[in-house]
């Protein structure tokens, strides 16, 4: 499995010298990549009853945009994977994502992946004028639209949702095409990983659920003529969980799920902005002697 740290967005604070601290002791330490949440706005609590549960973040939470923040980090460091996980990308303008994916891939050497989904925040789509109720049916076409954009230097594409005549990026990426994972448990997502994604990050751990869940997308994934190997699965856990033993433990499980990929979050453990340094460099000791 390769390694990586879930950037601890809303408890990191705005100190640039903070986040380059964070991020290069991440390298320094071996990990393999960095791995960051996406929100572009949050809002009052009142504002979510239609959700019908409290909502995750609120106004409160702040949060670093993540192409910004990867055009920072990408100087700061050498050869960390820079990764969003996961980038509402129907809230957003298809073509501006590829370019902003493409310039950040281009400017690092190759070191994006893109994690994609379509959210829960139906505040945010209303604020940033898109349609909430589509999103599902119109982020399949965009990773189409997108993969075409960082391939092809000229694209016409007439879909339901996309029409590009002659158009398209320029510098392509370095990878054509960048890495699309996806991120979401419905059954449409399951399906929509096991056909188009790259790779898939699931909301959830290690346990029976979990397998049957897994068997489910690879099952999408013969009927759609995709070896297993063809789609990654990045796991994660909390530093909250315990302490060595349980992290190793936790990390054992998720190396026999099959997971490709695992990350660390050190996110709601009640630790200070630089806490967060030192609670990433313990648990990659104990990832370490696995």
């Amino acid at each position: 499995m390769r390694l990586g740290v879930v950037f601890p967005q809303t408890e990191i604070g705005s100190d640039p010298a903070v986040i380059r601290d964070y991020a290069q002791a991440a390298e320094g330490a071996g990990y393999d990549h960095l791995l960051v949440f996406d929100h572009v706005l949050g809002a009052k609590l009142e504002r979510f009853d239609k959700l019908g549960r409290r909502p995750p973040y609120t106004d409160e939470s702040p949060f670093h945009e993540p192409f910004v923040l990867f055009g920072y980090l990408g100087a700061c460091t050498q050869r960390l994977e820079l990764v969003t996980g996961i980038v509402i990308l129907p809230q957003r303008q298809t073509a501006l994502v590829a370019k902003q994916a493409a310039a950040v891939d281009v400017l690092t050497g190759g070191r994006l992946r893109l994690g994609v989904g379509i959210g829960w925040n139906y505040v945010e789509y209303e604020a940033l004028n898109e349609d909430f109720h589509t999103r599902g049916r119109r982020v399949t076409e965009q990773i189409t639209v997108m993969r075409k954009l960082w391939t092809e230097p000229v694209v016409t594409f007439d879909g339901a949702y996309h029409h590009l005549d002659r158009a398209g990026i320029n510098p392509l990426p370095v990878q054509r095409p960048i890495p699309v994972w996806l991120g979401g448990m419905a059954e449409p997502v399951l399906k929509r990983v096991a056909q188009i994604s790259d790779g898939w990050f699931p909301q959830f751990q290690p346990g029976d659920e979990a397998r049957q869940i897994l068997g489910r997308v690879r099952d999408y994934m013969k009927d759609a003529g995709r070896a297993p190997s063809a789609v990654g699965i990045e796991g994660r856990f909390a530093f909250s969980i315990g302490g060595p033993a349980q992290w190793a433990q936790r990390a054992r499980e998720w190396r026999d799920l099959g997971a490709t990929h695992l990350s660390v979050n050190t996110m709601g453990s009640g630790l200070s902005p630089r806490d967060h340094i030192d609670a990433i460099l313990k648990m990659k000791q104990v990832l370490d002697s696995l």
